[in-house]
């Protein structure tokens, strides 16, 4: 089998193709492909997680359809911000931010000014034009009569989802801090005056950020939002005061005709209201709970176990097994990745180790798929199918680092060649000898291959077969086979000679007679040759009996059904199917007695 095993089949080791597969998920950082699918996963994570409980220090009040169906007028008149804030005077809350824009000044400024000037920690929103980027900040008036202004930025991904919370809008002039940060600074400033420790420690602005983010940490459903209070009913003073008495108090739209929609992971269809943003940042804030989560680089170094450690494992396994690994990974992951998420916050990524994983195997597969086809390449015209299938079954029973390992095992050796080849080759022109040639050689191969004997070489018009390779035998029984099988083929390949030579004399071209020798025995098999060229062979003095016993068949004068000689050896192992005949005897190499040589009669 002259083809360069070592080429075909000394592969990039196992670790190698992790490695490929790794660097392959690792180029799709850039091109940004692994974001919408961590998308998705973030948004899996959080309907798969059971909700947190609401930091209770927090309240809403919502400007619901109540309020805008009492109230007869959109948006609402600067009197009726009055109002609430008198109203919450009594209550004593700890800080009230509106996410509401105050930019147009109107006549009741000064009366909402001067009730925000009373309670002291009213916290205003302020943003910037989208489109110009001009500032949108509160009326001078109102300005001068709140505690704090906080930006009510909030970015949404492109499916809309928003994920991150801008904590800090920063620039070389100034920082500007999130509604909810203006809100906490403003009751750490009261704290300290009091010599009380700080509500919560703030992040501080990092003027090397233009916008300074962290990943939001949603607690559940908005729906459920514990300390929730309609509009109309704190402004009217339904509410009693002891309710909202200390709490951190948030001031927004939540009608369904205004335009603030939120999109979470958990309110899509349909979106919340913008408000509960904002309650999510100053729950974040109040109980250290935004989200962490690996730098690029971390997550980059993450892959290659992953990619590796998946290529190791699966190498050289069934593929029932790859197809469970394929299913019970993700899930694994996914168990994981929820599992921090739940009880230390920190988001793990999904799509890129799971995606990473399914290109290792993807690799894996591709490999040994490759491997399979050169393997089947080079045996499959030299063994039937099924010797090919079951060589590839058990290929590391023999194959280790491209080459195939020497084995000294028992097997039959069948020679053949043309009696006459030279005188006939001289009669017909060298192009027609070849094609003639070609269809003694592909019937011959046929009825050996047939037969579960192994081509091993042509060496002109001769042929060398083997039966016994390239798996050891293991019982007698299986010796014995061998050597049936050999028998077997011999008399077919004679039957189908003289078929051949049917076909050759009515064309006009020469026959074809042969000659085959038989002989049973011990055999290396294995790799020959060099760096740049093997074979799969076999050596040993059992072949060389088997080639003698083929040229003996010229010497052979005596009538005979077959042009068949075989050894005792092959026909002690036969004699029970097959009948015999004796012919002669020889020496044998390296034995004193003479060795009988037999012929088939059948």
């Amino acid at each position: 089998m002259k083809h360069n095993l070592k080429h075909y089949l000394a592969t990039n080791p196992p670790w190698m193709v992790g490695t490929m597969a790794v660097l392959l998920a690792i180029g799709f950082f850039p091109l940004q492909l692994w974001r919408p699918l961590e998308q998705t996963g973030y948004n899996l994570l959080f309907r798969l997680r059971p909700p947190l409980e609401w930091d209770d220090r927090i309240a809403i009040i919502g400007i619901d359809d109540d309020t805008l169906e009492a109230y007869q007028t959109f948006p609402l008149p600067r009197d009726r911000y009055t109002e609430l804030l008198q109203s919450l005077d009594e209550s004593y809350p700890v800080v009230v931010g509106f996410d509401i824009l105050f930019i147009e000044p109107t006549p009741q400024d000064a009366s909402l000014a001067a009730a925000m000037n009373q309670l002291g920690t009213v916290v205003l929103a302020r943003t910037w034009e989208t489109t110009t980027g001009d500032p949108l900040e509160p009326t001078p008036t109102l300005a001068e009569g709140a505690a704090n202004q906080g930006q009510i930025l909030h970015q949404r991904n492109p499916d809309g989802i928003t994920r991150e919370a801008t904590l800090w809008v920063n620039s070389p002039n100034f920082s500007i801090p999130n509604l909810t940060l203006a809100m906490v600074e403003v009751e750490n400033f009261l704290r300290d005056a009091e010599g009380k420790p700080p509500l919560v420690p703030l992040p501080p602005p990092n003027q090397s950020q233009e916008r300074q983010t962290r990943l939001l940490n949603w607690v559940g459903d908005t729906a459920n939002f514990p300390q929730y209070y309609s509009f109309l009913d704190v402004a009217e003073g339904r509410i009693k005061p002891e309710g909202l008495q200390d709490k951190l108090i948030l001031v927004g739209f939540t009608a369904t005709a205004t335009n603030d929609p939120l999109q979470t992971p958990l309110n899509r269809d349909p979106p919340t209201s913008g408000v509960y943003y904002h309650a999510t940042v100053l729950d974040n804030l109040l109980q250290d709970r935004f989200l962490e989560k690996l730098p690029l680089w971390g997550e980059m170094l993450l892959l290659f176990p992953m990619g590796i450690f998946t290529a190791i494992l699966l190498s050289r396994r069934p593929l029932f097994r790859r197809v469970i690994f394929v299913l019970v990974f993700p899930i694994a992951w996914v168990l994981v990745a929820l599992l921090l998420l739940s009880s230390r916050h920190f988001w793990l990524p999904v799509a890129a180790p799971i995606g990473t994983m399914l290109l290792s195997v993807g690799g894996v597969q591709l490999r040994e798929q490759w491997e399979k086809q050169q393997l089947m390449q080079l045996f499959e015209k030299y063994v039937s199918p099924e010797t090919a299938n079951v060589i590839w079954q058990q290929k590391d029973d023999f194959f280790q680092d491209g080459e195939l390992l020497a084995t000294q095992l028992e097997a039959t050796v069948l020679f053949m060649d043309i009696r006459g080849f030279t005188s006939i080759s001289e009669q017909i022109p060298p192009e027609s000898v070849f094609r003639w040639l070609n269809r003694y050689l592909d019937t011959m191969t046929r009825c050996i291959m047939d037969h579960g004997g192994v081509v091993d070489k042509y060496i002109g018009d001769a042929i060398m077969a083997v039966f016994g390779v390239p798996f050891p035998r293991t019982t007698e029984a299986e010796v014995q086979q061998d050597a049936y099988n050999a028998i077997a083929a011999s008399l077919t390949m004679c039957r189908h000679l003289d078929q051949l030579n049917q076909h050759l004399q009515q064309e006009g071209l020469p026959t074809i007679h042969i000659g085959i020798g038989i002989h049973s025995g011990s055999v290396m098999a294995g790799s020959l040759g060099g760096s740049q060229r093997l074979n799969y062979s076999i050596v040993g003095d059992t072949v060389n009996v088997a080639a003698r016993l083929e040229t003996l068949n010229k010497q052979v004068s005596q009538d005979r059904p077959y042009p068949i000689l075989l050894s005792s050896q092959t026909f002690e192992r036969v004699r029970d199917r097959y009948n015999g005949q004796p012919i002669t005897e020889i020496q044998l190499r390296g034995r004193q007695e003479l060795t009988q040589v037999y012929t088939i009669i059948q």
